[in-house]
């Protein structure tokens, strides 16, 4: 209560809001506690900057959690802003509605994970959250966004391919295939665009023939375990039966952040083939015999 004053009753605070997404105050060291706060915000440590003026604190922290950013802080303490503002840290190549949203959904996860705990298993907590999807083609309006989430998405990324917004504009009007813009929303909040993928046609000699290759496919990892990822197949599926593609193609490509999605075509259903020459691997999936639609916790926006 004493560390949260100043954050809630001081003028001057600018602060104010973040005693609302996570707030550790406790005798932990601080590597511990930044952890702790990565955990709760689904964020890599990697995304974390650490501003103390103790040199102690920031040599241990620097040591247990050299992913974190610890900046060097000059002795006068009015120094410290135009310090920070210097390293670039916090500098964006753009700005979108769910960036400016940003804090108020860190503050709606902590009221999920009170639900979560007190949820006797996980289809309670997916349906007490009362979730709304839209799943949507490319479109002009939400080009920015998703030009950005496929830019700055590493861990749930299966190829971590980037894209500029003359490409993203260019598969907005591709022939074939088809292209995803997935937007979440619960009764807690808004999390707006969290999941992007892009399929199209291909010819690699295998049958059943047409074929769609998933060359895209990432989403937010703030959306995990909420199966985002069924919802996204089934539409996929519903397209490519529609435009009669008897065959779909996953690609992952390894990288030193996406282990966390190397089943993910596996645990959908897709089979594996041989890894690629270049270190890819493809995975199949036949679509007329993937029949079954599982039972999702949505309602369609």
């Amino acid at each position: 209560a004493t560390a949260r004053l100043p954050f809630r009753d001081h003028p001057d605070m600018r602060l104010r809001d973040a005693i609302d997404s996570v707030f550790q105050a406790n005798w932990l060291d601080k590597a511990s506690n930044l952890e702790a706060i990565a955990g709760a915000l689904t964020l890599g440590r990697d995304a974390l900057v650490l501003r103390d003026d103790d040199a102690a604190e920031r040599a241990q922290v620097r040591a247990a959690a050299p992913m974190v950013a610890v900046p060097e802080l000059p002795a006068d303490p009015n120094r410290f802003a135009s310090t920070l503002a210097a390293a670039g840290y916090f500098e964006a190549v753009g700005f979108s509605e769910e960036d400016r949203l940003r804090v108020a959904s860190y503050a709606a996860e902590a009221a999920r994970a009170d639900v979560r705990e007190k949820a006797r298993d996980l289809g309670d907590y997916l349906r007490a959250l009362d979730m709304r999807i839209a799943i949507t083609p490319f479109d002009p309006q939400g080009r920015a966004r998703v030009v950005q989430l496929v830019n700055k998405t590493n861990q749930f990324n299966l190829t971590t391919r980037r894209i500029t917004e003359a490409e993203a504009a260019a598969m907005e009007t591709a022939p074939g295939g088809a292209t995803m813009q997935v937007r979440l929303k619960d009764k807690y909040g808004d999390f707006g665009m969290i999941g992007v993928l892009v399929a199209s046609p291909c010819e690699d000699g295998r049958a059943p023939a047409p074929a769609w290759e998933i060359g895209l496919w990432l989403m937010s990892c703030r959306v995990l375990g909420r199966k985002v990822e069924d919802a996204m197949l089934a539409r996929l599926l519903d397209a490519a039966r529609a435009a009669g593609v008897a065959r779909l193609v996953g690609v992952y490509r390894p990288t030193a952040k996406n282990a966390m999605v190397a089943d993910h075509y596996e645990k959908l259903g897709f089979v594996p083939r041989p890894v690629d020459a270049d270190g890819d691997r493809r995975f199949d999936l036949d679509v007329a015999r993937h029949a079954v639609r599982p039972e999702l916790p949505f309602v369609s926006a």
